[in-house]
């Protein structure tokens, strides 16, 4: 395959079974560079693989979620080179085209990669086999299949009706108009749209039902935009209107991750600290900046800038009620503070992370009870009352980053907090322990 230099091993690295953290002996004072974004990276990848000629990705995120998609793209024949080191890829575009006629494709537990490739998948020949792991495997595909199968695109569920693995036989992607839930995963959405400009006739596409993480599906329209593809959006942005376009090669920065910089926002907030992250700013069109505004109303003083962030935590934080649909990623680093508060904290509406790597509202609330603390868990909620003391445990991860990234959080200001299962914190920064270690 062409561009092979580096393993998915290059990047996990070894890890321990369990992981200690020490508390910290003051607040922290730091400036900290988070990695790039993933939910940018990989729309930026896969443009540009569908893009009339090289592009070059700077700055993007080298970890299980973009190895995967880098991986599927070498196999179905793209030259893709990546320098892991200075988070650069170089990727030739073929106007539309998928090389490969057949191929073997496996996405890991990248629901990006996942919901992404099939619609790109649609442009080519096929048959094209993906799969991914046992949890992807569990994680809801059909209001995406039935929506390629109404474009023309022959999927067959090889295992479980709507559910990987499936097999994708395309050769066209028919325009038209088209209806799809937006109530599980905005990731539908965006999958459709990155490979919409290459439908044979105009394409529009409805959003129904609640559309949980609406933010994303803005990165993907900024990343078509930056590519020279312009989307016709409704004034409620529930109507998408693609005309049959071509993607033009870009010379493309890929900002910071903001649920990444979360985790030393978190930590600045719960020690009373400052933590800048640099690369961050104003013009982000991350959603997941928002849960600065819930820092703020817990009592931290925030600093955005042109180019960077910056938050100071106060003496003490304040518990608060708020609705996470649209910044949800950021939903367990505030489970993770939120035992540290003068008052309770309830996280509303955020039932579809119910279907994310692991049952996120279970998880969270399992593991905050193995801490001491209280929790109401309803079906789409979560009330975390503080605790007079939170209690050291060994804290399971259930094979999501975002657990381990979260939880970490409560040994900085816990003697005895461990984390199992460290390393599935790779899937989306695999530095994320190094760089907790450089606020001490």
């Amino acid at each position: 395959m062409p561009g092979t230099d580096f393993t998915i091993e290059d990047i996990r690295g070894t890890f321990p079974e369990e992981l200690k953290i020490p508390p910290l002996e003051r607040p922290v004072d730091a400036t900290i560079r988070v990695p790039g974004s993933k939910s940018v990276t990989n729309r930026a990848l896969l443009i540009a693989a569908l893009a009339t000629g090289t592009s070059t990705v700077r700055n993007a995120l080298m970890s299980d979620d973009s190895y995967w998609l880098m991986d599927a793209l070498r196999r179905l024949g793209f030259d893709v080179r990546a320098e892991p080191a200075s988070g650069t890829v170089r990727v030739e575009g073929r106007a539309g085209e998928i090389p490969a006629p057949t191929a073997e494709l496996y996405v890991g537990n990248a629901g990006t990669v996942a919901r992404f490739l099939p619609p790109a998948l649609s442009l080519g020949a096929g048959p094209y086999r993906v799969d991914g792991t046992p949890r992807m495997r569990e994680r809801p595909m059909e209001d995406l299949i039935d929506a390629l199968r109404r474009l023309g695109t022959r999927v067959e569920c090889t295992s479980k009706p709507g559910h990987f693995p499936i097999v994708i036989r395309g050769g066209t992607l028919h325009g038209g108009r088209i209806a799809i839930s937006g109530a599980k995963s905005s990731q539908f959405l965006s999958g459709l749209l990155i490979s919409a400009p290459y439908a044979a006739a105009p394409l529009s596409i409805e959003a129904t039902g609640e559309l949980v993480s609406k933010p994303y599906v803005d990165i993907t329209l900024e990343v078509m935009r930056a590519f020279g593809v312009e989307v016709e959006a409704s004034p409620d942005s529930r109507i998408f209107h693609i005309s049959p376009a071509r993607y033009t090669p870009q010379d493309y920065p890929v900002e910071p991750d903001a649920s990444a910089a979360s985790y030393f926002f978190a930590a600045a907030a719960l020690t009373g600290g400052r933590v800048r992250v640099p690369g961050l700013g104003r013009h982000s069109a991350q959603g997941d900046l928002r849960f600065l505004e819930v820092l703020h109303r817990m009592g931290c003083k925030i600093k955005i800038n042109d180019n960077h962030i910056e938050v100071r935590g106060p003496h003490t934080l304040r518990g608060v009620e708020v609705d996470m649909n649209a910044f949800s990623d950021t939903m367990m680093t505030l489970a993770a503070i939120a035992p540290f508060a003068t008052e309770p904290t309830t996280i509303r509406n955020v039932e579809h992370t119910r279907h994310q790597e692991t049952d996120r509202l279970s998880a969270v609330a399992t593991e905050l009870s193995r801490l001491g603390v209280r929790v109401r868990e309803t079906r789409d909620s979560l009330r975390i009352i503080p605790p007079k003391r939170v209690r050291p445990a060994i804290v399971e991860t259930y094979d999501d980053h975002r657990m381990a990234m979260a939880f970490a959080l409560v040994g900085l200001k816990v003697p005895g907090v461990c984390i199992r299962d460290p390393g599935c914190v790779t899937k989306t920064f695999p530095g994320y322990f190094r760089r907790l270690g450089e606020l001490r």
